[in-house]
């Protein structure tokens, strides 16, 4: 299930035990990998902060750790990716589900796609991958990429 996941994770832009201030600060961080790598463009931090504010992402799991999946149009990214981050401490994410709402977020995975289809079908894979809270839990206690791989693998 999670193989289409590692086809597109770079193992370049997967960031363990981020300290992050905020939301934008992890986008940013997960943005300015995914630039240094080659698959997006200089716009794509701002173009994802925006659409973040507009149409929130965070995913409310029901478990200590929730998620969020930021993105943004196909005209900011070169080529398809995906990053990963996880967070010493949570931040604070606004709900898909209900913008008023805050929910704190542990795991964000950053995509970069250039094709709206294959965005529906990397937010499924995604939504599979998390749903299980024994993977999200393996995820936070992974301190090598290698774990994160073999993980997701």
């Amino acid at each position: 299930m999670a193989k289409a996941l590692m086809s597109y994770l770079d193992p370049g832009a997967i960031v363990l035990g981020v300290e992050a201030g905020n939301d934008q600060d992890v986008i940013r961080i997960l943005s300015d990998r995914l630039h240094s790598l080659g698959y997006v463009k200089p716009s794509f931090a701002a173009a994802v902060l925006a659409r973040e504010a507009a149409l929130p992402t965070g995913l409310p799991l029901g478990l200590d750790n929730n998620v969020a999946i930021p993105h943004t149009d196909p005209e900011h990214v070169l080529k398809p990716g995906l990053a990963m981050a996880t967070l010493c401490r949570p931040v604070a994410f606004c709900n898909m589900e209900d913008p008023e709402e805050k929910l704190q977020v542990s795991v964000v995975f950053l995509m970069a796609l250039n094709d709206k289809d294959q965005q529906i079908e990397m937010l499924q894979e995604i939504a599979l991958t998390i749903q299980s809270a024994d993977t999200i839990s393996a995820l936070m206690r992974s301190t090598t990429v290698d774990d994160v791989t073999r993980l997701l693998a």
